[in-house]
């Protein structure tokens, strides 16, 4: 499919079928309208959206009547659709929408990230065989330019690590545990009455969708296929204020962190001891000099590290309409030049098929914060819980004492699963009346 036009012709348009209207859709409409003469130069044809499919077409007066449709069917199925974009959401139907448009090599835009995490293969494959562009900016950290930039500005680079504040709503609650020492209940009241989170803010707070952005990263940083269901995923509920005092008083902040990352060695000799990909996402403390911990509200950042390029950070606005319809109309503006050219944009690329590392085998180091009893023997106890774990222990300090004694120690790095071992073993000491508080925290912190 190609619109590239004779010497001294004009080009004819770039038709576009939108599925779904809502808060993104509505802005891309707009500024299809608001920007077309711009548009249009920077494509080198027009831009003619021709159909909107919409589940209730009388919620949508905005949008001219003649381009409205409830049968998004029939929408992905016309021949004179150029290019779908979708912003509907959801898995099914909308795999089988997009897998039609596809097929019959018609270029897709889409948002829908949990789609890309759950059943980005046979999207991809569909779209190789087609030889048609499947463009995703806007899946991930909304308005922030990041997934062109990993496929194509550091194509020729080696990425080792891959970390993100991905989801607005759960920092904004953890920022605003932070700033007034309010508990999670409360902050999370908070941002639901401000509009950051869902009456059922069940996707952002236990971490869903995180894991599903976190999927997308590790996939085109690492050119391995990474799904939903190899993330490692915590959720911010069990956070307390506690556990952000904590990290205050060793310098660090509590923030929710995608975090993709290449990693070596493992156990034995075998594959697992080679280099793998882990991706998880949970609430780390990170230490208060790292540029992510300087992001506050509901702003996403993402901070990449490759070996040629160095630290690289990308930050704004993670969610809304217009933000992300900016990102949904960047990628639009590409597949439409690509069509108008006659090429086609990056394809998938998952030759690396690196193994995914459980996070048990992925290095860490643990915050934990112990209620003991207040007699000689006790720190020896626990220091040989830890040693028979395999664990070394970076600090140490009580605070308190009597029946408010407390143990506050934060480990080097060690296999999570060996600190979690250690951590069940401490439950079981009878000098230690509670494990009150374990957190991992980002790097060795002695």
């Amino acid at each position: 499919m190609t619109h590239a036009a004779q010497p001294g012709a004009e080009p004819s348009p770039v038709r576009i079928g939108l599925l779904g209207a809502g808060v993104v859709g509505s802005q891309v409409i707009r500024l299809l309208a608001e920007q077309r003469a711009e548009l249009t130069a920077r494509v080198g044809a027009p831009l003619e959206l021709v159909a909107v499919a919409v589940r209730r077409p009388h919620k949508h007066p905005e949008v001219p009547a003649d381009l409205l449709t409830t049968d998004g069917a029939a929408l992905v199925a016309r021949a004179d659709v150029d290019v779908v974009v979708e912003l509907m959401g959801g898995i099914e139907p909308t795999k089988d929408l997009l897998l039609t448009a596809l097929r019959r090599g018609a270029g897709v835009v889409t948002a829908n990230k949990a789609l890309l995490a759950e059943e980005g293969p046979a999207l991809y494959e569909a779209a190789d065989a087609a030889h048609a562009d499947l463009y995703f900016e806007a899946a991930v950290a909304g308005a922030i330019p990041l997934i062109r930039p990993l496929r194509e500005s550091l194509a020729g680079d080696r990425i080792s690590r891959i970390l993100g504040i991905v989801n607005g709503t759960t920092n904004f609650i953890l920022s605003a545990m932070s700033d007034t020492g309010e508990s999670y209940e409360i902050a999370l009241k908070e941002a639901t009455r401000l509009g950051y989170a869902e009456a059922d803010p069940t996707a952002d707070v236990d971490g869903f969708d995180a894991a599903a952005k976190a999927a997308i990263l590790a996939s085109v940083g690492f050119h391995t296929r990474v799904g939903a269901s190899d993330v490692y995923r915590e959720g911010i509920g069990s956070v307390t204020s506690a556990d952000i005092r904590a990290a205050d008083e060793i310098g660090c902040v509590v923030k929710l962190l995608a975090i993709c990352e290449r990693v070596t060695g493992g156990p034995g000799d075998g594959p697992a001891a080679g280099e793998a990909v882990s991706a998880r996402v949970h609430p780390v403390m990170i230490p208060r000099n790292h540029p992510l911990a300087q992001v506050d509200g509901a702003y996403n950042a993402v901070y990449v590290e490759a070996e040629a390029a160095g630290r690289l950070m990308f930050y704004g606005p993670g969610a809304g309409g217009a933000p992300t319809a900016s990102a949904v109309l960047g990628d639009l503006v590409a597949v439409a030049r690509n069509l108008v050219g006659g090429g086609r944009g990056p394809r998938e690329s998952a030759y690396a098929e690196l193994p995914i590392r459980p996070i048990g085998e992925v290095p860490t180091s643990y915050h934990i914060s112990l209620d003991v009893d207040d007699r000689p023997g006790v720190l020896a106890t626990v220091a040989t819980a830890f040693a028979e774990a395999g664990v070394s222990i970076a600090t140490v300090r009580q605070q308190g004492g009597g029946d408010d004694a407390t143990l506050v120690l934060v480990t080097h790095t060690a296999a999570d699963a060996a600190l979690s071992a250690t951590v069940d073993r401490l439950t079981e000491l009878d000098s230690v009346r509670q494990v009150t508080s374990v957190m991992r925290v980002m790097g060795d912190m002695s």
